[in-house]
């Protein structure tokens, strides 16, 4: 056990960095800006992997993958892609080392040993896929291909933090190919919903979805969609993008298919992704003081059973009642930890599963072998109960579905709290730095405008809302016409 956490209205960066280290995590590793996942952490992402991978491949999708490296030439043929990237590549000039002739002991890059052209580390995979897809489509009979590959791309940060910003990440990646432009946008845009259905459903978190401005938009796409999240200290958090890339990439790596008429047309095409970023929203969301706040759905151990006793005796005795019930929990779907463990005391383990998150928690001590009871807690409310020992399976059912819905309304009521409509930039500056959260404001549609409320406020356009009504009004920032409110807000 970790000393205290730092209170989130204390120093919310600081809570932050010390629960993903306490809870196990993550942590930094001896690369600059590249993280450990601990296991525990790790265990919480396959999850996510899990029913993500799931939903893609109930939509049709399959799993297939791609190099790590990208060849510069092919990286350089999108225009907007390879400039929007350019400054967060690792490159690849040399492929091999050799022994210091100066210092036997060291390496050096063998200056003989450069490549004929330079290979960049994936930043994000479109460029190499679709020189692959130039090969795998000729007629409208190959066509859609949807395709999503689980992997890790590195982007260059400078300024890196545990899970939410670090120079190698963990992601998924869609890349989907299409025969029109309907079908193409159809596609984005049920991507995004899976996307927002996972997250609140799954993640219990409440997101907005929208379409990002121009200067917003993913480098190379037409379109960007989003799901945005709000997180405890105000600030939004973008959780997933689905782009409809239109034929930007298929005219840069001449992909054209025969079509129905006998015509050369070029594919129409999408990608679309979620990284371990996932991982920094579900701490920010749901977390508090005491640690990590886990849904039911994405919880590793969803109970866990802590035996309270003195001597061996009465060890055996507990742990006959807590392997039996830990069988009946398991049979009904539920995973279970029973930690047994000597060399802890009962007071450090609850601290440590409150830490970590655990859902639901059961001590079992003589007192509840007498009356045939266990000490239910719950982490959500941090709650305690006493229940008789053949309600415990119902209980913990019911406790499951209860937390779950717990925490996403909890959040929604957070969010929607911090949704605040304003009409003067005065007020604007006010609620971003008095209360923060989502500014629903009238904007006139420029970048212009955009970059100096930028500049000025740091305060970005998280989306335009895809349910936003219309609502005629005058820009915050200008005074000049607008058609309906956007979504402002200072981001991770």
């Amino acid at each position: 056990m970790g000393k205290k956490l730092t209170p989130r209205n204390q120093d919310y960066s600081k809570w932050y960095n010390e629960l993903v280290v306490q809870a196990d995590l993550a942590e930094n590793s001896a690369v600059r800006g590249c993280m450990v996942i601990k296991p525990y952490g790790y265990a919480i992402w396959e999850k996510m992997q899990a029913k993500l991978d799931k939903m893609f491949k109930e939509t049709g999708h399959e799993n297939a993958y791609f190099p790590l490296f990208v060849p510069k030439s092919l990286f350089e043929a999108e225009e907007k892609n390879a400039e929007g990237f350019a400054k967060e590549c690792a490159v690849v000039t040399h492929y091999r080392l050799k022994t210091n002739p100066d210092d036997k002991t060291k390496l050096i890059v063998d200056p003989e040993a450069k490549l004929e052209e330079e290979l960049i580390v994936r930043p994000t995979s479109e460029a190499i896929i679709w020189n692959t897809y130039k090969n795998w489509i000729q007629s409208y009979r190959d066509l859609p291909i949807l395709i999503n590959q689980w992997a890790n791309v590195v982007r260059w940060e400078m300024r890196t933090r545990l899970f939410l910003r670090t120079a190698e990440f963990l992601w998924q990646e869609g890349h989907t190919a299409h025969e029109t432009k309907a079908e193409a946008i159809a596609e984005a845009e049920q991507m995004n919903k899976i996307y927002a259905d996972f997250a609140e459903n799954f993640m219990a978190i409440p997101v907005v979805q929208g379409k990002k401005t121009e200067s917003e938009r993913f480098a190379g796409a037409e379109d960007t969609y989003c799901i945005e999240a709000l997180m405890q200290d105000g600030k939004a958090l973008q959780a997933g993008t689905s782009h409809f890339l239109g034929q930007n990439f298929a005219k840069a790596f001449d992909v054209k298919f025969t079509s129905k008429e006998g015509k050369q047309e070029y594919v129409w095409a999408t990608s679309w992704g979620v990284s371990t970023r996932l991982m920094g929203a579900l701490i920010m969301t749901h977390s508090d003081d005491k640690g990590l706040v886990l849904p039911p759905k994405l919880a590793p151990n969803q109970v866990v059973i802590v035996p309270i006793y003195k001597g061996e005796e009465q060890l055996n005795q507990i742990s006959e009642v807590a392997l039996a019930l830990k069988k009946q929990l398991e049979e009904a779907g539920i995973s279970v930890k029973f930690d047994a463990r000597d060399t802890h005391k009962p007071g450090w383990k609850f601290a440590q599963y409150e830490l970590q998150g655990v859902p639901v928690r059961i001590a079992i001590g003589p007192k509840d072998l007498e009356k045939g009871t266990v000490e239910l807690a719950r982490r959500d409310t941090l709650t305690k109960s006493f229940v008789e020992r053949e309600n415990v399976v119902d209980t913990v059912k019911q406790l499951m579905e209860e937390i779950q819905e717990n925490l996403y309304t909890k959040a929604k009521t957070y969010r929607d709290e911090h949704i605040t409509a304003v009409d003067s930039f005065e007020e604007f500056k006010e609620v971003l730095d008095n209360k923060g959260g989502f500014i629903a404001a009238h904007w006139d549609g420029t970048p212009e405008t955009e970059n100096k409320i930028k500049e000025l406020t740091k305060a970005t356009i998280r989306c335009i809302p895809l349910n936003t009504e219309k609502e005629e009004g005058s820009c915050v920032f200008t005074g000049k016409p607008s058609a309906k409110r956007v979504l402002f807000a200072k981001a991770y």
